[in-house]
């Protein structure tokens, strides 16, 4: 169901804006360790995230052309 792809795919979104939040506290106090280690968690969730929204959005294609050629 195209529903699901695209809460998983939100999923992955909110991760890594977490991350990169995380990355940013951690950065802006001078912890160059933590910040850049939370700072490749993000670039591995935004990579999911976009790989989930490309997976959803294939899925919303393919529903509305069996609904198009449906009606």
């Amino acid at each position: 169901m195209p529903i699901d792809a695209h809460l998983k795919a939100a999923e992955h979104h909110d991760n890594a804006a977490k991350a990169h939040r995380t990355a940013a506290e951690h950065h802006g106090k001078g912890d160059t360790a933590m910040g850049m280690e939370h700072s490749k968690s993000a670039l591995d969730h935004s990579a999911k995230a976009h790989e989930a929204s490309k997976h959803a959005h294939e899925k919303s294609c393919e529903q509305s052309a069996r609904e198009n050629t449906a009606a």
